[in-house]
């Protein structure tokens, strides 16, 4: 008895430390949204609650006008059809109310577009990403001087899971894991500048609200920043090809400290500097889990 409840203890402190283990994927039967890893999808999660308070109502009252017409207005119950071509005042209504409808879904949209597209003053990193079919590349701004940090990212294929040390597929899904994924620190701002070397494709991380066109010859730019760790997925969302379904993107949002760690081990060897970051936060879940195998 002892035993178990000290093994409860134990899970619960990992649980509370081991965030960076924590995954933000697609879920077998989802019907909402990801959960908000920031505060734009927090903004846009609320936006999608708030417009289904109008489209739930409309829904329903179309259908039950389009029931009584079927029922009231058939041949059979109705053979001799009204000749009425004008009344006022479903004239008025049906041009008002949508009116109105739309003022109250105006209104909470242009804040929310206007806190998606206003760059932060004196952001705490800058990153660029290049997307080139099929693959990502990231390059991390460096002091003046100073030689930026770059990299390429593709999609984890099965036959290389054992070597990158990402056999675990909750954690390192098919189809979404990457051999490189971009690297931020939590709670910090980070400006994307986003481009394309090729043809048009989109960099798009639902958990951040995040999606934004990559264009050849044009700098697009977002931000985000994310206020939990953990490792986020998204994908290209533009067509761009026969492999565009295979073109992930993965973020690991992990402590200060081990970006900073992380950062200074990239610009020798991006490979090693990802696998010592991943011996760090998926070492603190393996906790998690046996602490809590040792409580059941």
């Amino acid at each position: 008895m002892t035993n178990r409840i000290y093994a409860s203890l134990v899970g619960a402190i990992c649980l509370l430390t081991a965030a960076g283990a924590r995954a933000d994927q697609p879920r077998d039967w989802q019907m909402g949204l990801q959960e908000a890893a920031t505060p734009i999808m927090h903004e846009i999660r609320w936006f999608e609650q708030y417009t289904l308070w109008f489209i739930v109502p409309v829904t329903l009252f179309v259908l039950v006008l389009l029931i009584i017409v079927g029922v009231k207005f058939r041949a059979r119950a109705n053979p001799v059809p009204s000749k009425t071509s004008h009344n006022t005042a479903i004239e008025i209504v049906w041009t008002l109310a949508p009116v109105l409808i739309l003022m109250f879904l105006a209104f909470p949209s242009f804040n929310l577009l206007n806190a998606q597209l206003t760059q932060p003053e004196n952001p705490d990193l800058t990153l660029k990403a290049t997307a080139t079919q099929w693959q990502w590349n990231y390059e991390y701004a460096a002091a003046e001087g100073a030689e930026p940090l770059a990299f390429d990212s593709y999609m984890l294929k099965d036959a290389d899971r054992a070597a990158a040390g990402k056999d675990d597929k909750a954690r390192y899904p098919r189809l979404l894991a990457v051999d490189n994924e971009m690297v931020v620190p939590v709670g910090k701002t980070v400006r994307l500048l986003v481009t394309a070397g090729d043809v048009i494709h989109a960099f798009a991380m639902p958990s951040f609200g995040v999606k934004i066109d990559a264009v050849p010859g044009r700098m697009n730019e977002t931000w985000f920043k994310a206020e939990r760790e953990g490792l986020f997925y998204g994908q290209c969302s533009e067509l761009c090809g026969k492999d565009h379904a295979f073109m992930p993107i993965a973020i690991r949002v992990v402590s200060q400290e081990k970006f900073d760690t992380w950062l200074a081990a990239a610009a020798t060897n991006v490979g090693e500097a990802n696998k010592a970051l991943m011996a760090s936060v998926d070492g603190a879940a393996k906790s998690v889990d046996v602490a809590q195998n040792a409580a059941q």
